[in-house]
């Protein structure tokens, strides 16, 4: 029997993959069943699906259960200061598009699924509190009885969250190396609601930035027609959330820094006076196991930044891996656990640490970079490149978001190589007719063996 704490989309996707391997599985979740219940608002970020993640709901036979709930976004829409706007695409084929979802519809779905298949015990308003490494037996309580449950980890896996109890309490006892850093950012979430019946009020294909420097507003489709917006700003200092600590300030802030945004939300300042101020920041650990009693997998071992719209996606890749490790190791006997353990951690770290700085870097571009004349050429000269070098120059965003077979690590080591190339061709020039194609072939072919 494997336990599950954390029946998110990590969780029940993970629940699902390892059943179809003939385990049987209980899952714990201390939030109520997501099928009963409306979605929470005000502290979550719409989740961007993309090639990676769509691969791993395919494999467990998901995808297609999510019909309308995806909402195809093309390319970033970028909302100048000036109230113009310049379109970004994302790729340059028909499939290289990522998917807005409500974290709570796609949570409804795999919980769907899960339950629908024999060996997979759900049990909500179940919270993990404590483990007993040396008993191997973990205490959950059952939320609802006020009882506390003594639960054998054999094994247990934790795919609790960025706050993962689980990962503390290694930590807390020295078994594991582990660190949690905050952003000196924050955020908000807003909304943009529907208009007449149901239609959108911005383009629908599009996730929408407003960059300002150190704060940002972005916004994702819904399929009711509204968009979630989110609003990045410091924490603290002359432009904070600590300084917008009145209605009239909030007011006049959105009002100058957003003003055509500002027109579609005429709930901002409430929501902005009542919606919690969330946390932005990263998680590291190692070893992400102990023994063959315990595993940490997705945000419980490597949060990110949602900058790069990769949390989910990564967290999904580190299910189909993990799950690859698993049947390598199933003919092992007692040790199988603790070899597929080590062996997962070992090939998926330094991937995950890829991601982690890649999505980092994302909200300096995102907030900064996307409205600089010289980076918008440099991505247009990125996907010429890509259409006359396919199999030697992909852009880095298009490996993370649209190419699964490519590991993130690869991703960034590529994509570093390819920034030399872009800001050495771009030197001086205005548009893509100022480029030297001829030297890029040469730098192309020299610094970038084939995919």
């Amino acid at each position: 029997m494997i336990s599950i704490v954390g029946a998110g989309p990590t969780g029940a996707l993970l629940a699902i993959l390892l059943q179809r391997r003939g385990h049987d599985i209980e899952l714990f979740e201390t939030r109520p069943d997501p099928r009963a219940v409306r979605a929470e608002s005000g502290r979550s970020i719409n989740l961007a699906l993309a090639d990676r993640g769509i691969h791993a709901l395919q494999t467990a036979g998901v995808f297609d259960r999510l019909g309308t709930a995806l909402l195809p976004m093309r390319g970033r829409l970028i909302h100048l200061e000036n109230k113009d706007t310049v379109f970004q695409p994302y790729g340059q084929r028909p499939h290289e598009v990522i998917y807005s979802v409500s974290r709570h519809r796609l949570n409804q779905a795999l919980i769907g699924v899960a339950a629908g298949l024999p060996g997979i015990g759900l049990n909500f308003q179940h919270r993990f509190e404590a483990a007993d490494f040396g008993t191997a037996t973990a205490q959950i309580r059952d939320l609802r009885r006020d009882r506390i449950l003594y639960v054998p980890m054999q094994p247990m896996l934790a795919t609790d969250g960025a706050g993962s109890t689980m990962r503390r309490q290694m930590s807390a006892l020295g078994l594991i190396q582990a660190g949690e850093t905050d952003l000196a950012h924050g955020y908000k979430e807003l909304s943009i609601p529907a208009g007449p019946g149901g239609s959108f009020r911005l383009a629908s294909e599009a996730l929408h930035i407003w960059p300002r420097g150190n704060h940002m507003l972005i916004a994702l489709p819904n399929d009711d027609g509204s968009f979630t917006a989110t609003l990045f700003l410091p924490k603290t200092g002359p432009i904070s959330f600590q300084s917008l600590n009145d209605p009239d300030a909030v007011d006049q802030f959105l009002t100058q820094s957003f003003p055509d945004a500002r027109e579609l939300m005429p709930q901002a300042i409430t929501e902005f006076g009542t919606h919690t101020t969330g946390f932005l920041g990263e998680v590291s650990a190692s070893p992400w196991h102990i023994g063959a009693t315990a595993a940490l997998i997705g945000d419980a071992a490597h949060a990110m930044v949602p900058f790069h719209g990769q949390g989910m996606n990564c967290c999904f890749e580190d299910c189909i891996e993990f799950d690859a490790c698993v049947a390598r190791h199933s003919s092992a006997g007692a040790n199988s656990w603790a070899a597929a353990f080590a062996q997962f951690g070992a090939e998926r770290k330094p991937n995950t640490d890829a991601i982690t700085a890649m999505a980092l870097e994302n909200y300096l571009e995102m907030r900064e970079s996307v409205a600089d004349p010289q980076f918008q050429l440099r991505q247009a000269l990125s996907l010429e490149l890509e259409r006359r070098f396919p199999r030697r120059f992909i852009p880095r965003y298009s490996m993370v978001m649209f190419h699964h077979e490519i590991p993130y690590l690869a991703a960034r080591q590529r994509g570093a190589i390819q920034t030399e190339i872009l800001l050495a061709l771009t030197q001086g020039a205005a548009a893509l007719s100022d480029i030297d194609f001829g030297r890029a072939e040469r730098e192309i072919n020299t610094k970038l063996p084939p995919v």
